[in-house]
């Protein structure tokens, strides 16, 4: 079976028209739950998440902790429903590319690499959901 011939194959499928309709949700889905998981983690621990803030060097850690805090969960509910979902996408993506950059920048640790990698990968994930919107099972695309 050659690459060129499998599109065809895969379009020709019956259950392509759910998994079209279905891919992006489930997609959203597993986007958000990470952001979720680790806003409400933060919730349940403030005290430690400030001092992690606070030992990378970043000023009003309080502020930056309660920002972490909204746009994870905000971002993440937002994801799971459809709503603005291009924009919450984009902010979230900007938001995981400087978590990156800033609490997981030291490369030589194999620890800190994964997670540089992992969200980087999850920033192109989100870039996925800016490109193609949120799909048919969104707020975005009720019907009117």
């Amino acid at each position: 079976m050659s690459s060129a011939t499998l599109p065809r194959q895969i379009a020709d499928l019956p259950a392509t028209s759910a998994l079209i309709s279905a891919a992006p949700v489930l997609g959203r889905l597993l986007l958000a739950g990470i952001f979720l998981l680790s806003g409400f983690s933060k919730v349940a621990a403030p005290t430690v998440t400030i001092g992690y803030i606070q030992s990378v060097g970043l000023p009003l850690a309080e502020v930056a902790y309660g920002l972490a805090v909204a746009t994870e969960i905000l971002g993440g509910l937002a994801l799971v429903v459809g709503f603005q979902t291009r924009l919450v996408a984009l902010a979230l993506a900007s938001f995981t590319i400087a978590t990156a950059l800033t609490f997981h920048n030291d490369l030589s640790d194999q620890n800190q690499f994964i997670h540089f990698f992992k969200n980087i990968a999850m920033a192109g994930g989100l870039l996925q959901v800016v490109a193609f919107g949120a799909g048919s099972f969104s707020l975005d695309n009720r019907h009117r």
